[in-house]
């Protein structure tokens, strides 16, 4: 989308928001900068906005613990999932503070009713289902892929055409959202995330640290992966077409973004389209 405000394709925008968990994949943090140059040479900046470093917040014994959505073991065997509050504390929180500074009200002031930002959330025709309003009345979110007809693979196609189509997505590094392909591609391209993330693995099996440090160690264990084993004894070869779910092996990386969750069910374009066009 900011390619596209840069080229006047869609409205130009007054500001672009990046929120920094802390704990992105070198990756991400590169093509930031390299996108920051083209939005730079448009007249449009870049304000990378944070709530803390998730990874070092989740482990400090002094720290109040944000549960991430870690794959859980419960001391009966069965299989369950923490409740996900990194999403709000890391990346909306964060966000809606700077839309609101940028409208001249920050918090606590009270933002007057008709002042508003619109919000560009790139979502896709095949993502349509995921396209909601916002739930402040500082923000009016818009959806200028859905305007533009644009697919996934159209997105894939236009980045590539702009020298951009090593472009990854921009998820934590310890996202638990994330299926075998996004985590062989760490492993493979960035060693140090990966033992980073090996590590933190560990770190949480019993919970957060500070609860542990009270002599309060949550039940059951936790994981990064949905395998409920430790990371660096999980298989994340490529499974066969034949057995590829997107249970097993999504084979596009899964994660979270802040507006719309990516991880979920694939949606059928054709049906879609259909949908719209009615």
């Amino acid at each position: 989308m900011l390619l596209l405000a840069c080229e006047r394709k869609i409205p130009r925008f007054d500001y672009a928001l990046f929120a920094d968990t802390g704990w992105e994949p070198r990756a991400v943090y590169t093509q930031l900068a390299k996108v920051a140059k083209v939005a730079e040479r448009a007249g449009i900046p870049i304000r990378s906005v944070s709530s803390g470093n998730i990874r070092r917040d989740a482990l400090d014994k002094t720290s109040r613990f944000v549960t991430m959505p870690l794959h859980v073991r419960n001391p009966d065997g069965t299989k369950g999932m923490a409740r996900r509050q990194c999403t709000g504390e890391y990346k909306i929180k964060p966000l809606k503070a700077a839309a609101r500074e940028l409208l001249g009200y920050p918090h606590p002031t009270r933002v007057p009713p008709g002042v508003f930002a619109e919000q560009a959330i790139g979502i896709s025709i095949d993502e349509v289902h995921r396209a909601k309003d916002a739930d402040v009345r500082y923000l009016r979110n818009v959806f200028p892929l859905l305007d533009l007809g644009m697919s996934r693979d159209d997105r894939v196609q236009y980045l590539a055409d702009r020298g951009f189509g090593e472009t990854v997505k921009s998820a934590c590094v310890g996202c638990p959202y994330s299926g075998n392909a996004r985590l062989r591609w760490l492993r493979d391209n960035d060693p140090d995330a990966w033992q980073d993330l090996v590590a933190f693995d560990k770190a949480i099996r019993h919970g957060s640290p500070r609860a542990i440090a009270a002599g309060k160690p949550l039940r059951g264990e936790f994981f990064v992966h949905r395998s409920l084993r430790p990371l660096d004894e999980v298989d994340l070869a490529p499974r066969s077409r034949r057995h590829l779910t997107i249970v097993d092996d999504d084979p596009e990386p899964d994660g979270c973004s802040p507006w719309s969750c990516r991880s979920g069910e694939p949606v059928d374009i054709d049906a879609v389209a259909e949908q719209r066009a009615a």
